[in-house]
């Protein structure tokens, strides 16, 4: 699957501001305008104007909605959702070179709102992987005590763990000391 690399960055906005949610990881990690302002630096989204607590209010929103997506059970629920989430942003594809990123296109209209202009950025960029028929790329952790999210960018859809470090590695080696724990009453006898 060719992903172009708007679409790359789009996807990795999209899970860092899913995971961002209190349902995640306990608490909310977009508590106040300071605290989105901070996100939108880290994860260097263009354009954007001042913040207020409206746009709090509807990242927050943003953020339900576009978590849905990975809990659908269809390409075809995936889309409704994703079709209501860009029109409802009032897309306005547009062609830009800014910061040395070469042309590219922007789904948003000029300094729109936070919320529209992440509906429209996002949305666009599920829109590419459900119409490449990757759905089964939105994938939540497996890990049984973890709530992420991730997209599965791996040339062979492998990937299980939002973070192969955490995850992964916590649950290979809970997997690992059980098999040890199994195995020595038979090595004692």
């Amino acid at each position: 699957m060719l992903i172009t690399h708007d679409t790359e960055c789009a996807l990795s906005i999209l899970v860092e501001l899913l995971n961002t949610a209190p349902e995640v990881c306990g608490t909310e990690l977009l508590p106040d305008v300071a605290a989105l302002d901070a996100f939108v630096g880290r994860q260097e989204i263009s354009e954007v104007d001042s913040l207020t607590g409206d746009d709090l209010r509807r990242v927050h929103e943003l953020r339900s909605r576009l978590r849905e997506v990975f809990g659908t059970e269809s390409t075809e629920e995936a889309a409704e959702l994703v079709n209501a989430l860009v029109a409802a942003a009032g897309t306005t594809p547009r062609l830009t070179n800014h910061d040395h990123h070469g042309w590219h296109i922007h789904y948003f209209a000029p300094h729109a709102a936070l919320g529209d202009h992440l509906a429209a950025e996002l949305g666009m960029a599920l829109a590419f992987i459900l119409t490449a028929g990757e759905r089964e790329r939105l994938r939540r952790c497996e890990a049984p005590d973890c709530a992420r999210v991730f997209v599965d960018l791996s040339r062979n859809r492998s990937r299980r763990y939002c973070d192969s470090r955490t995850c992964g590695n916590r649950l290979h080696v809970a997997a690992y000391r059980a098999r040890q724990r199994s195995a020595d009453p038979v090595a004692s006898a």
